[in-house]
């Protein structure tokens, strides 16, 4: 995430990884085999993935939801293999900052998901979201399956005719391989509201990220 100047010193943020992390410590695939081995154990959990800039700010909000199990940062969207941090933020790997949700249709319906997305997105910004710029802060909808396509574009459809707002809704719906191209990013990227909740604030507020959202949304908005 890009940060105006006074902030990146003051908070020192991560931008690559940090040195001396081996291979072997990375998380590289599409799902690890832990994560295998627990969907095997609840084959009734079901994943969403969504894209809406800074990959630390859509994750928090979704931890809080009953229903879903965990969520894990990463990069969507793209087609090379392995993307890193730093080729990500490059913007020339066609990756999107993502989240991948693991949930329970039986407690929280991806409906509920998609309603926590939108108010926590400016859907009307093309390749940007808040301070952050380029097509690797995109919001977007990575559709894991026909249903999941189906209620998005429902959703969207009905947010358009709502008459909120004034101007044309940009947020991408994905479907097909793209969608289900999801890998996981370094260790040092997951929970980091969790870690980090000084640093993380701080770049919420200095990305003017909750002032945004109080204005797209009011008091509908869930930033935290």
């Amino acid at each position: 995430m890009r940060l105006p100047t006074f902030v990146r010193l003051a908070v020192s943020l991560p931008c690559l990884l940090v040195a001396g992390v081996t291979a072997s410590a990375q998380v590289t695939g599409a799902q690890t085999p832990q994560e295998d081995s627990q969907a095997d154990a609840a084959p009734h959990l079901e994943y969403a993935v969504f894209a809406g800039g800074c990959f630390w700010c859509m994750e928090h909000p979704f931890d809080r939801l009953d229903g879903v199990v965990d969520t894990t940062v990463g990069y969507a969207g793209g087609s090379t293999q392995n993307p890193t941090y730093a080729e990500v933020s490059s913007g020339s790997t066609g990756y999107a900052e993502s989240v991948r949700i693991r949930f329970d249709p039986q407690r929280v319906s991806y409906d509920r998901l998609l309603e926590v997305y939108w108010r926590n997105v400016d859907p009307l910004v093309r390749d940007a979201q808040f301070c952050d710029h380029g097509s690797q802060y995109r919001s977007a909808i990575f559709a894991q399956n026909p249903i999941q396509a189906r209620l998005a574009r429902e959703s969207k459809q009905a947010l358009e005719a709502s008459g909120r707002f004034d101007r044309p809704i940009v947020t991408e719906i994905v479907t097909g391989a793209s969608a289900g191209n999801f890998h996981p990013a370094e260790a040092e990227h997951q929970d980091y509201a969790e870690k980090n909740p000084i640093r993380y604030r701080f770049y919420r507020y200095g990305c003017g990220r909750d002032a945004r959202l109080d204005e797209l949304w009011g008091d509908e908005a869930r930033a935290e």
